[in-house]
């Protein structure tokens, strides 16, 4: 029998969980290479055989994305599966035109061969696009599910930049083993906001594994949360599923892959951040989703923003740090810092681009939409001390820091800083509360 040859296009993520559910076991297919992308420097590396299971004893390697059209011909490729997300229509089409060029064929796993069932109750929170505000719209379902004594178990979208083998299964409990797992500061702006609410998350590789695991957590499980990232839509089989979207970007909802998959598949849509966009575009996104989705539940919701001391910013020259991957992938011009330096009337934004050192020039020279703010870049330990000496270089009075985590716990900052803290609250009705508590009802959960 002819297995096909196949190459999974992807960023350290759905690529891994494609193989792990469809491919890894199916004789029909053999899994030559993966590819990498937006992720820095995941390629060069192997799928571990400890994962890639028996039909893989040597594991399976990892090439850079660069390198596609030629891997097709080497490797006398059938078929390229894309497994990432938070792409350009056109852009995932520019990648299938490559491939096709170079003779195989172009493919996109559905929900059908790649969503997992749970013997609990699972509620999704994906979003249209990076930074719509997936995280405080988690946090904030988290929190009301929790007020009914409910144990709740939240399962992340994966992250995983280390060794692959050792991330298998990941359980963060505390702010501790978000150390002993080493992880960079993109998965502790994910974790560590759940840890310390006192909920359990869990992350890695192997989705149906953590999937078990969170189901059988030693302290208890009411409910699983999927956590989603990027915009991709979820591993899990949902039984309430809830997509967040951004009126900063509109439009975007319905030109991003796999974005507008998270869309058309939802309960609750949740416009976030009408507080600081403009109507019009709040209309827009609210048309386009009545448009796609018309049974969706329409939540509008303001992007509460709390800073620890305002008089760090106010007249002050300050050094705005955002969210990383909201700036570079998610296009992003501006996020929760510059809206706080905004409201609380500071002097002068003071543009980084000057200070920036080793991988921090690359990021502005790749991502050159990100203007007077500074991406918090922390894939690696080379990453975090560019990031260092950039904000202690920069001529600035004082740093806000717009990141989920406190930057300080993991650099060394020289200069008076004030953390930037955002919440959702819903405006009107419906709201979350209300929905959650039918879905308590429905599900015979609590007591």
């Amino acid at each position: 029998m002819h297995r096909k040859n196949v190459i999974i296009i992807g960023a350290a993520g759905r690529d891994f969980h494609n193989f792990n559910t469809y491919y890894r076991n199916n004789d029909n297919y053999r899994v030559v290479a993966f590819t990498a992308a937006q992720i820095p420097d995941i390629d060069n590396r192997r799928y571990p055989t400890e994962l890639a299971g028996s039909m893989y004893p040597e594991g399976i390697p990892i090439y850079s994305q660069d390198r596609l059209g030629e891997l097709i011909k080497e490797f006398q490729v059938d078929e390229c599966v894309f497994a990432y997300s938070d792409v350009k229509y056109e852009d995932v089409m520019g990648i299938s035109a490559i491939v096709n060029a170079a003779g195989a064929d172009f493919t996109l796993l559905g929900s059908k061969n790649t969503m997992l069932k749970s013997s609990k109750p699972v509620i999704s929170i994906c979003a249209v696009r990076t930074g719509c505000g997936k995280s405080q719209t988690s946090r904030k379902i988290i929190e009301i599910l929790m007020e009914y004594n409910l144990k709740v178990v939240a399962v992340r979208h994966p992250m995983p930049y280390g060794d692959l083998a050792t991330q298998r299964i990941q359980r963060f409990a505390t702010v501790e083993d978000l150390k002993k797992h080493n992880c960079t500061v993109e998965e502790m702006e994910e974790y560590e906001p759940h840890v310390e609410r006192g909920n359990i998350i869990y992350a890695g590789v192997d989705y149906e594994n953590i999937l078990r695991a969170a189901e059988n957590d030693p302290d208890g499980c009411d409910v699983i949360i999927w956590d989603g990232g990027n915009n991709d839509f979820s591993f899990y089989q949902s039984d309430l599923s809830v997509v967040v979207l951004d009126p900063h970007r509109p439009g975007h909802e319905l030109n991003y892959y796999p974005g507008e998959v998270s869309l058309r598949t939802s309960d609750i849509a949740i416009i976030n951040k009408i507080d600081s966009a403009d109507l019009m575009a709040i209309k827009q996104v609210e048309e386009n989703i009545k448009r796609v989705n018309p049974n969706a539940t329409i939540i509008k919701a303001e992007s509460k923003i709390t800073v620890n001391n305002p008089d760090i910013i106010k007249g002050k020259r300050v050094l705005v740090v955002e969210d990383g991957p909201t700036l570079t992938h998610g296009e992003m011009k501006l996020g929760a810092g510059i809206i706080a330096a905004q409201r609380f009337e500071a002097k002068e934004l003071v543009d980084p681009r000057p200070y920036a050192v080793g991988k921090l020039i690359e990021t502005f020279n790749s991502y050159t939409h990100i203007d007077t703010l500074l991406p918090a870049m922390g894939y690696g330990e080379q990453q975090l001390k560019d990031l260092e000496e950039t904000i202690n270089k920069a001529d600035s009075d004082s740093i806000i820091i717009g990141t989920p985590i406190d930057l300080s716990r993991v650099i060394n900052i020289n200069k008076p800083y004030t953390r930037v803290h955002y919440e959702l609250e819903e405006v009107g009705s419906p709201n979350l509360k209300s929905i959650l508590n039918g879905f308590i009802k429905d599900y015979k959960l609590g007591k």
